[in-house]
């Protein structure tokens, strides 16, 4: 009989690692195996086509010296903060009046949503067109002549208002999803103790939303930081880089100038921003979030 269960013990763990080879060799060949060879790359230069040679520091020390660099730079940071604040309130609030099972809130839900899962390239010709200075419905409503996407005062702004829209319906079935695991009590408490909807929502719903938000913030910011294929649809950076970002300043070294080896300095200069401010993040949770120990 023991001799049976170790077999069948064997052969589970057998199975096991048969199911999850195949993640596991899609994991290392696509995800570990370039993570090493692009930061062995960061200290070379390379074309593509010729050798690679080794350059030591030469593409960290050129990259700072560029000022253009720090234009990415900050245009990256703009625009993440920025879609951070505002893919993360609205939602919210959104998720609090449907919440409230207001008449058609399943309609509601499924609009909001819908633009998260239509495909990016559909969202950018379709926002191309509201945007168009001459034709586009955004000028006709507002009964303005704004060159949108080609002015270097609207062109960010126009781009975060894209991003912001089509976060909103994933931010809010999350933010729905946490609501629903409140007790109603808590809220009918606050009401007897004569509380109004506005102090119940800043002293019942944001602390006990709090592990949610605290969560939805730091994936919004870093899929913020790592923003291309909107801005490569819409604008290609321009203009005159107003709209140029870090994800996008990587592939325009790597695939059009064939700087391999400075496109994969600016990666890990934008891991490096990324890991500091998830863990700033994480540091400052038992003051952001309720009930934290």
């Amino acid at each position: 009989m023991k001799k049976f269960l170790k077999s069948l013990s064997n052969n589970e763990f057998f199975a096991a690692w048969i199911f999850i080879l195949p993640a596991l060799l899609g994991t290392f060949i696509f995800i570990v195996i370039p993570v090493f060879c692009s930061f062995g790359l960061s200290f070379a230069k390379w074309d593509l086509l010729n050798p690679i040679k080794f350059v030591g520091f030469d593409n960290y020390i050129e990259i700072f010296s560029e000022p253009l660099f720090y234009k990415i730079l900050i245009n990256t940071i703009v625009f993440a903060i920025s879609t951070s604040v505002l893919g993360v309130i609205i939602p919210l609030i959104l998720a609090c009046i449907l919440n409230s099972k207001i008449r058609g809130a399943e309609f509601y839900k499924t609009a909001y949503f819908l633009p998260f899962i239509t495909p990016m390239i559909v969202i950018g010709v379709v926002w191309e067109w509201i945007f168009d200075p001459n034709i586009g419905l955004l000028n006709h409503i507002l009964h303005l002549h704004i060159n949108w996407l080609y002015d270097t005062h609207y062109a960010m702004p126009a781009m975060i208002i894209v991003s912001v829209w089509k976060l909103i319906g994933y931010n809010m079935i999350i933010f729905l999803a946490s609501l629903s695991g409140i007790s109603q009590s808590m809220f009918e408490a606050a009401k007897i103790d004569g509380a109004n909807s506005f102090q119940t929502f800043k002293n019942v719903t944001i602390p006990l939303l709090s592990p949610t938000i605290f969560f939805v913030v730091i994936i919004t910011a870093i899929s913020s930081f790592q923003v291309f294929d909107l801005i490569y649809l819409m604008t290609q950076g321009g203009p005159l880089d107003s709209t140029n970002v870090l994800v996008y300043a990587i592939y325009k070294n790597a695939f059009e100038y064939f700087n391999v080896g400075k496109a994969s300095a600016i990666a890990y200069i934008l891991f490096i921003i990324i890991l500091a401010l998830t863990l700033v993040q994480w540091h400052f949770r038992k003051k952001l979030v309720y009930n934290e120990d």
